[in-house]
């Protein structure tokens, strides 16, 4: 139980119990030398050294153990987090010699081993980004191939969610609700039809036809479904392609990892890495939750510690009333801008669903799933989605007593947040989701694998922020 304590508290301990005992062993050596005194010798004078001596003994303790803690104990915390930083998630963190001079060797000898270690990974990483590069260039002409033909093709895993969509398939799920890698394929379709399909197929069948409809949206498609064997199943849909549409850029979306569905745990009992996670960020025309409103609304998608690029929201918000010149001097945005955007009750609920069976990430979340519950009766949707705040996740990695502003946080991570989206709902979510990808081996590295694990301990910070998973 002792070994779960912070390093900094466990040595607040120690210097209480050095304080409690140098108290304890004078009181025992005054009360002996009292007893051995003559017997009307008055005991005030005892107790009154006694008090003294603790006070004093305290005030001395305690301004040692500041020191201690100020010139090692934190210290030793920031250069663990390096460490973990560099092990985990590849950024190259120094450690502050000036900070650390009361270590002795330690941070030399941590910054020369990780150089080496980095040093030797530098032709392995230069091999890696050259295969990675020649796999990207043919992803790229696939993508582009299947562009071209008339047929949406979405794969699904044995558990019937999306591991796989092209552009004419995002053309079709975009109808219904955005896209998005391992939703059910009921999310956007009736399911019936593709329950029937699968019976008649067999192994003497190679594919068979079905309807693939919905009924609220009066949708109906024509299809054929595919056996993949234990992997799931392929569906092809066909699709009308308008002469000369001019097909918007979208890259060919899939995550082969999801065609082993995990087994379904209580959230709690969820490791991390099975997890989806959508980084959010609102722009609004105040700083109040009661009062004010969201303007604009960016959210991205993180599946398997990877960012899903082609899944994302973007979208203005038009809050019905004028934008206040404080805020648009801040996030640059004006009523032309929101003059023909969908409501707040439009943009949730796409948001909902594009945020279905995911964690909600944000930084400073209160604030922000303040303002989508606040509107959440006009939405007609209720947001109890698990949620996680970067604030308190840096608390968790670096400690409470570092700065923990996005800005902060990304320059710790080595993240660049380009000048032209920062206060952009869209940039500030990508900033977010990218902090979160590298944290998120950090909180694993330190033991917190699973989602209740780690609530439990940004709970610990809660008088930075209140944690949203009560």
């Amino acid at each position: 139980m002792f070994s779960l304590l912070s390093l900094r508290f466990r040595i607040l301990l120690f210097f209480g119990l050095l304080a409690v005992g140098g108290a304890g062993l004078v009181a025992v050596a005054l009360m002996f030398g009292w007893s051995r005194a003559d017997q009307n010798l008055p005991a005030t004078p005892f107790v009154t050294a006694f008090v003294m001596f603790a006070f004093l003994n305290t005030g001395l303790v305690m301004a040692v153990w500041l020191l201690f803690d100020e010139n090692v104990a934190k210290p030793i915390n920031k250069l663990s987090a390096s460490l973990r930083l560099r092990a985990h998630s590849d950024v190259p963190a120094e450690v502050n010699a000036g900070e650390a001079r009361y270590l002795g060797d330690l941070a030399p000898a941590a910054n020369a081993l990780t150089q080496t270690v980095s040093t030797s990974l530098m032709d392995t990483a230069a091999k890696v980004a050259h295969e990675t590069q020649r796999l990207r260039a043919e992803r790229e002409k696939l993508t582009s191939l299947l562009s071209e033909i008339p047929i949406a093709t979405i794969l699904l895993n044995p558990a019937q969610e999306i591991v796989l969509y092209d552009t004419q398939a995002a053309d079709v799920l975009s109808q219904i609700a955005p896209p998005r890698l391992k939703a059910p394929l009921g999310d956007y379709f009736d399911v019936s039809g593709l329950l029937a399909a699968i019976e008649r197929l067999s192994d003497a069948t190679q594919d068979v036809p079905f309807s693939l409809c919905n009924v609220e949206r009066d949708m109906d498609f024509s299809a054929r479904l595919k056996s993949l064997g234990d992997d799931g199943h392929m569906i092809c849909v066909d699709v009308a392609v308008q002469e000369n549409k001019t097909i918007a850029s979208r890259p060919l979306i899939f995550d082969f990892d999801l065609m082993n569905a995990p087994e379904t745990k209580q959230i709690t009992d969820t490791p991390l890495s099975d997890l989806c996670f959508v980084p959010f960020d609102t722009e609004t025309t105040g700083l109040s939750v009661e009062e004010d409103t969201i303007v604009q609304l960016g959210a991205v998608r993180v599946l398997n510690g990877r960012i899903i690029k082609g899944e994302f929201m973007d979208t203005y918000v038009n809050p019905g009333r004028p934008i206040p010149a404080r805020s648009t001097k801040i996030h640059h945005i004006t009523d032309v801008h929101v003059a023909h955007a969908p409501d707040i009750a439009d943009v949730g609920r796409a948001f909902h669903h594009f945020a279905r069976n995911a964690v909600l990430v944000a930084h400073n979340a209160p604030f922000d799933i303040g303002l989508l519950r606040k509107h959440g009766a006009q939405m007609r949707v209720e947001w109890n989605n698990p949620v996680l705040d970067t604030v308190l996740l840096s608390a968790v990695v670096f400690g409470t007593n570092e700065e923990h502003s996005l800005d902060a946080l990304c320059t710790r991570l080595s993240i660049t947040i380009p000048p032209d989206l920062r206060h952009t709902a869209l940039g500030d979510a990508q900033a977010t989701a990218e902090a979160l990808v590298k944290l998120l081996p950090l909180v694993e590295g330190k033991g917190m694998r699973t989602f209740g694990a780690l609530i439990e301990e940004t709970r610990k910070h809660n008088r930075l922020l209140r944690d949203l998973n009560e």
